[in-house]
């Protein structure tokens, strides 16, 4: 092997490892369906344990414990009404029931109809994505519990 070409493989194996590198730390910065669907688990112990006006105002908190990357909880009522979101406080008191995707999916309609029913489940839809600020495919489990719904989204990136 000619010195120009051992050159060559090792600058090729240099970057190779470089974008390995860079593709995990990325992947690390966001949670996954897994992930997601424990910390609505979480928050739901919480609930149980600390009733429902000490845990809307730990999913209102954007320093709060139910915050992980991309990861965060919001609480809707039974009717879809917002009871608590960490980033977007505008939303709260808001339904849910109008909300629609960019493809025209209700999917807040399916968020309440899935909660009522099945009582957990995900719900897929579109939505910008808020670190690529395109659109992206989203997916948001949901959870019943008592007279609450709970929900954490992920990314499909």
């Amino acid at each position: 092997m000619s010195h120009v070409c051992r050159r060559h493989v090792i600058a090729t194996c240099a970057m190779f490892f470089l974008f390995s590198c860079i593709h995990s730390a990325n992947a690390e910065d966001f949670g996954t369906a897994e992930q997601a669907k424990a910390m609505v688990d979480r928050v739901t112990v919480f609930f149980k344990a600390n009733g429902k006006e000490k845990t809307l105002a730990e999913l209102s908190n954007p320093k709060g414990q139910f915050i992980d990357r991309d990861l965060y909880v919001i609480a809707y009522s039974l009717e879809g009404i917002r009871l608590a979101h960490p980033y977007n406080p505008k939303l709260i008191g808001l339904s849910v029931l109008d909300a629609v995707d960019f493809d025209g999916k209700a999917y807040g309609k399916d968020i309440i109809t899935l909660a009522n029913g099945a009582g957990s489940g995900w719900v897929d839809y579109k939505f910008t994505d808020p670190t690529t600020k395109k659109l992206a495919d989203k997916s948001l489990y949901i959870l019943k519990a008592g007279d609450l719904i709970f929900g954490c989204g992920i990314y499909k990136r």
